[in-house]
């Protein structure tokens, strides 16, 4: 069981020990534009390595069964918060084989206009033969945390991060969803030594904010406390 994270201080590399729930997607995929359904894919497959590493922290897969002989909960688990992961992550493999048939439908209706002399320009869906460059626009989410302090030679100062850095993005992470920064937290823990996309809003000069896309891969032994060495609060 993990102990409990103040959400105000991300020092701490431990995620609460609650039921880990997120809001389910908002309907189908079908109507999201390729640059969005990309996206949409890889917040799903973080989400989905973050809470395969809450129940790996509990010891017990998808099969693991939670109750005793007799039918009862088992007491040597934290059956609320198993059942609530395994729940949301059948949800979210649904969505992802939603989502992969869309893209399928969308580069067979490409390839189809390609043949046919009216190819548009259309990027590769990532895990097939390209990334989408950081270029591409799409709506920006509104901030929902903010960087008060950043620890020198941290993994958030190796990424980049400053003080007054206004968080958009956090991995899968978002204003709609982060849980009063819980979400955050299991993000970290479940993608320690692998990269984590944020996309941070950074004051520049007087009336004017730069928008930046930084790498952050959360380590435990870079010396300092937790795996981020930064202090962020919610908005």
């Amino acid at each position: 069981m993990g102990l409990p994270l103040p959400m105000n201080n991300l020092h701490a590399p431990t995620v609460p020990s609650g039921p880990t729930s997120a809001p389910t997607t908002n309907g189908t995929s079908s109507h999201l534009s390729f640059t969005e359904l990309q996206q949409k894919k890889d917040n799903v497959e973080a989400e989905l390595k973050a809470l395969g590493a809450v129940l790996d922290s509990h010891a017990v897969d998808m099969n693991t069964p939670l109750l005793t002989r007799d039918g009862f909960p088992r007491s040597d688990l934290d059956v609320a918060q198993i059942r609530t992961t395994r729940a949301r992550i059948i949800r979210l493999k649904n969505d992802y084989k939603e989502i992969m048939a869309n893209v399928e439908k969308f580069l067979h209706e490409h390839f189809a206009s390609a043949a046919e002399g009216t190819q548009t320009n259309t990027p590769a869906i990532a895990g097939a033969s390209g990334i989408l460059p950081d270029s591409d626009s799409q709506q920006l989410d509104q901030p929902f945390a903010k960087v008060n302090s950043v620890a020198a030679n941290s993994p958030a100062e190796l990424a980049g991060l400053k003080a007054g850095d206004e968080i958009r993005n956090f991995g899968y992470v978002n204003r709609a969803n982060h849980d009063g920064l819980k979400k955050v937290a299991e993000c970290v823990q479940g993608n320690e030594g692998s990269n984590i996309f944020i996309k941070v809003s950074r004051p520049s000069g007087v009336t004017s904010r730069e928008e930046l896309r930084l790498t952050l891969t959360p380590r435990r032994d870079w010396g300092g406390r937790g795996m981020l060495g930064c202090h962020i609060t919610p908005m």
